[in-house]
C-alpha cells in the first residue's frame, strides 16, 4: 500500500468543443417558431370556432366583390347609353349660342345704322337753320360740321416721373399722383380756351360740343365716354395770337404754368396757321322756345285759385 503512490484527481484544462451550429441557434429558433404566441393563440381560437364562421367571412367578401363589379358594370352601361344624349344636347346648345350671337350682331348693325340716320337727320336740321345769321355759328358750336382755320395747338403730357411733386393743394384735392395729367386739368385747360375766344376745340381728335364732358374712370381720362391716353393734343380754332395772349393771361393759363413749374407736367402751346377739326361723332340737339304769356297767366291764375 505504501509503495503505491496515490494520485490526486487532476481537472483537465481543455474545454469541451462547441457545436458548429451553436451560433445559428437564434436563426433556427426564428425559423422554427416564426409565428408569435399571440398570433398562434388567435389562430387556435379561430380553429376551435369551426369552419362555418370562416366560410361566412369568405362568402361575405365574395358578395362584396360581386356587388362592386355589378355597380361598376351598371355605371359603365349608363355612361355608354347617356353619352350620345349629352353630345346631342351640347351640339344643340352650341347652335343656340351661335344663333343668338348672329342675332346680336344683326341688332348691333341695325342700331349703328339707326344712329347714323339720326345723326344725319340732326345735321340736316342744323343745316336747315343756315338761313339765319347765327346758323353757321350754331353748326360750328354743335359740332355738326368739320372746321378748319387758324388756331392754336396745345400738347400736354405727364411729367417724366409721374409721381414727382407732392403735397400742396394738388394732393389735398385727391390726386395721389401729382405728376400726371388728370381730367380736372383738361377741364381747366379747355374752359380757358373757350373763355379765350376759341370757336371749336378737339382733344386727341375728339370734337367737343356744348354737351361734352371730360371725366375720369380710374386712371383713364374720358372725353364723351371715350378713353384717351397721353399725350393730350388740344386743337382750338380761332385767332391764333389772340388765343395765345388771352389764354396765358387767364387763370387757367396760370394754372397750367403752375403744373409745369411745380409738378413737372409738360406743355407746349403754339400758334398754327391752319387747324382742322373733325365733326362730332354724334349729335344731341336741344332747343328752347319762348313761353307763351298766356301760359304764364293761366299758371298764375291756377296757383291763385289753389291758394
Amino acid at each position: 500500500m505504501c509503495g503505491m503512490s496515490q494520485r490526486s484527481p487532476v481537472r483537465s484544462s481543455v474545454r469541451p468543443r462547441a457545436r458548429a451550429d451553436a451560433s445559428m441557434s437564434l436563426l433556427t429558433n426564428v425559423m422554427e417558431h416564426s409565428l408569435d404566441d399571440g398570433y398562434a393563440e388567435a389562430a387556435a381560437r379561430r380553429s376551435a370556432a369551426g369552419l362555418p364562421r370562416t366560410l361566412g367571412s369568405k362568402l361575405g367578401l365574395a358578395a362584396g366583390l360581386v356587388l362592386a363589379a355589378v355597380v361598376v358594370t351598371i355605371g359603365a352601361a349608363q355612361a355608354r347609353v347617356s353619352a350620345p344624349e349629352i353630345a346631342k344636347e351640347r351640339e344643340e346648345l352650341i347652335e343656340r349660342v351661335e344663333e343668338r350671337g348672329s342675332g346680336v350682331e344683326q341688332l348691333e348693325s341695325r342700331v349703328e345704322a339707326l344712329r347714323q340716320e339720326v345723326d344725319a337727320e340732326q345735321r340736316r336740321a342744323l343745316e336747315a337753320g343756315g338761313g339765319s345769321e347765327n346758323g353757321e355759328l350754331l353748326r360750328v358750336l354743335s359740332g355738326a360740321v368739320p372746321v378748319k382755320g387758324p388756331g392754336v395747338k396745345l400738347v400736354v403730357d405727364d411729367a417724366d416721373q409721374a409721381d414727382q411733386g407732392g403735397g400742396g393743394p394738388r394732393e389735398s384735392n385727391g390726386f395721389s399722383d401729382s405728376g400726371r395729367v388728370h381730367d380736372r386739368d383738361l377741364q381747366w385747360i379747355v374752359n380757358g380756351l373757350w373763355e379765350s375766344g376759341a370757336e371749336a376745340i378737339a382733344v386727341n381728335g375728339q370734337r367737343l360740343t356744348a354737351l361734352s364732358a371730360i371725366r375720369a374712370a380710374g386712371d383713364a381720362v374720358l372725353v364723351d365716354n371715350k378713353p384717351l391716353v397721353p399725350p393730350y393734343t388740344v386743337l382750338a380754332v380761332g385767332g391764333a395770337e389772340q388765343l395765345l395772349d388771352a389764354f396765358w393771361s387767364s387763370a387757367d393759363g396760370q394754372y397750367l404754368k403752375v403744373l409745369q413749374k411745380e409738378y413737372g407736367v409738360r406743355a407746349d402751346l403754339s400758334a398754327q396757321q391752319e387747324v382742322r377739326l373733325p365733326a362730332a361723332p354724334s349729335l344731341t340737339i336741344r332747343h328752347a322756345a319762348p313761353r307763351d304769356p298766356a301760359d304764364n297767366k293761366s299758371t298764375a291764375d291756377t296757383e291763385k285759385d289753389t291758394s
